[in-house]
């Protein structure tokens, strides 16, 4: 495995804009509730460390990740946020559900990016066991709660940036 001996979540802060001034939403699955914790309070942190007010860092659940399309979707018509972070984790199992929960969460994600133009980061884990989930969410390969905050501050900006000419 190409990731097997590296710490992923480490980033350059002066290469991160703040997040100051944004609203960040945080749509979180409650499947496998051990690992979106992690992963949301990586993201938060993350968020709040470079600038974020807290009170700028909305924080909403739905049941699993098959529903974080839908509840970002929500968030952006309710709330009006620079960026949603969409946090899930779906582990394989036995049976063919892994692939249809994957391919329509990540389908659904997108489509939420393309049809609103606010970003919507896809911090899912899609992994093969537990283990590789715990590895992903502050273990071993760090937490890509903090990689989906890292792409919600760029992104954020970014879109400021082009909206601002």
């Amino acid at each position: 495995m190409a990731t097997a001996q590296r710490h992923l979540s480490h980033y350059d802060p002066a290469g991160v804009p703040s997040g100051a001034g944004r609203r960040f939403v945080l749509v979180v699955s409650e499947w496998n509730s051990e690992i979106t914790e992690a992963l949301r309070q990586g993201a938060r942190q993350t968020l709040l460390v470079n600038g974020a007010a807290p009170e700028d860092v909305i924080e909403h659940w739905v049941p699993g990740s098959f529903e974080l399309a839908l509840g970002a979707q929500l968030a952006i018509e309710a709330l009006a946020p620079d960026a949603v972070i969409a946090i899930g984790s779906i582990v394989r199992g036995e049976t063919p559900h892994f692939e249809y929960v994957c391919q329509a969460t990540t389908q659904g994600i997108m489509d939420v990016n393309l049809r609103t133009g606010v970003p919507v980061i896809f911090c899912v884990l899609t992994d093969d066991d537990m283990q590789q989930a715990r590895d992903r969410s502050g273990g071993r390969h760090g937490n890509k709660g903090v990689d989906g905050a890292v792409a919600a501050l760029k992104m954020a900006a970014m879109r400021q940036a082009l909206r601002e000419g």
